[in-house]
């Protein structure tokens, strides 16, 4: 199995912890420690939808995500998914809304990048790992958004 097929299964796994209830009873699950949302994106070539289990990070009331596919020299799927077509679902806990999905630039990109550092350090290290800057990405709730 390769690293794409590891992390695909191991996202399944993530996937039904998360809507069997179990991760939002712990806050995490599996090898997340942090915690955990489900990011549901519109396939940019496919136009099929795709989940994916991702660690969040929390300030104020927004939602950010880091694009970091553990430090790999591209971006992960998701991502040119969400650039395609920024509007994403999200599932925290028992809730779920649609969302905007908006890239942060700059210095705040910055200090949300070492924010998730702190909380999580292995996001350190996938900056490490990689040339690219990883992206930051703000997941605006819609009115009445609802799914």
């Amino acid at each position: 199995m390769n690293q794409t097929e590891e992390i695909n299964e191991r996202n399944r796994q993530v996937i039904a912890e998360f809507r069997e209830g179990a991760v939002r009873a712990r806050g995490g699950g599996g090898a997340f420690s942090s915690p955990v949302l489900l990011l549901t994106t519109t396939g940019a070539k496919s136009g099929r939808r795709r989940t994916n289990p991702l660690r969040y990070l929390a300030e104020n009331g927004r939602i950010f995500v880091c694009a970091s596919f553990q430090g790999s020299a591209n971006h992960p799927d998701w991502y040119h998914n969400l650039v395609a077509n920024p509007r994403v679902a999200v599932e925290i806990g028992a809730e779920t809304y649609e969302a905007e999905a908006k890239l942060v630039t700059g210095a705040e990109r910055d200090r949300l990048y070492r924010k998730q550092c702190e909380q999580a350090p292995q996001f350190a290290d996938y900056a490490k790992r990689t040339t690219r800057v990883i992206p930051v990405v703000e997941l605006i709730r819609l009115r009445g958004g609802g799914v």
